[in-house]
């Protein structure tokens, strides 16, 4: 695997995001790797986003403003314009952890014999200011498979990186929890999953309300059900309530 032969198409899904998008745009930008398609796919905003956008054009490989039916509607869009081996979505307000990271992604790849299907790594949580808060809490197994997902979305969608060729479009009929499925479905067409042991992502922790979160959960279990079964979600759930409550439970007491 030579120099710069592998390309990634990184994919940043925008929508009245000008607050954030400048520092998604230059954290990609300026990766010392060369052989990178960049994607952006925005929803027709209205605050300035697309002036962003249209600012860094030069360095954008496709872009377009139009309408959308939600966030994983415009993902689908981008995967549509992908041509790279590799397809990572970096959404506005996420960044790379550093400059090198993609180069440090190759370097490691080239001393494996197969090319991987699913590559990831770990997980920085950051504020509005790009402050990094600490680690996400659900970490990832140092192996990881399709079954790895019975246990919850051990890898933050921007720290899974898939091969394009695996890549299905999203399930539209999940709202909130598409990528959970998409990653479930990514790894079970993958041969090579490989872990980078590098953080891969800064996530911008930017809170989701009560009701879209208990909505999520339940899409979850949709998709936990319909991947592992339902009476083996059942005794899981069972033990999340069990870990979650005995947390809480010594939290309280220190």
């Amino acid at each position: 695997m030579g120099n710069n032969t592998v390309k990634f198409t990184i994919i940043t899904i925008t929508y009245n995001a000008a607050q954030w998008l400048e520092r998604t745009i230059l954290s990609i930008l300026s990766q010392s790797y060369g052989n990178i398609e960049y994607v952006i796919i925005d929803g027709a905003s209205t605050d300035g986003t697309v002036d962003i956008i249209r600012q860094y054009a030069s360095g954008v490989s496709f872009w377009l403003s139009e309408p959308d039916k939600g966030l994983y509607d415009a993902m689908n869009k981008g995967l549509q314009h992908a041509t790279g081996d590799y397809v990572w979505f970096i959404n506005a307000g996420d960044t790379l952890p550093n400059a090198d990271i993609i180069q440090r992604i190759v370097q490691k790849m080239e001393k494996r014999k197969h090319l991987p299907d699913v590559i990831y790594g770990e997980t920085a949580i950051v504020d509005a200011q790009g402050k990094m808060l600490g680690m996400r809490r659900l970490r990832p197994p140092k192996k990881l498979s399709w079954k790895s997902f019975r246990m919850g979305m051990l890898v933050c969608h921007q720290s899974f990186i898939a091969r394009r060729e695996i890549a299905p479009l999203y399930d539209l009929n999940y709202r909130l929890s598409a990528d959970y499925d998409w990653c479930i479905r990514c790894l079970k067409q993958a041969r090579y999953v490989y872990n980078t042991n590098l953080i891969l992502s800064n996530f911008l922790e930017a809170g989701m309300s009560t009701q879209q979160r208990k909505a999520s959960l339940k899409e979850r279990y949709a998709i936990m059900c319909k991947y592992y079964g339902k009476f083996a979600t059942i005794l899981l759930h069972g033990w999340f309530a069990v870990r979650f409550y005995t947390a809480k439970l010594f939290k309280g007491r220190v």
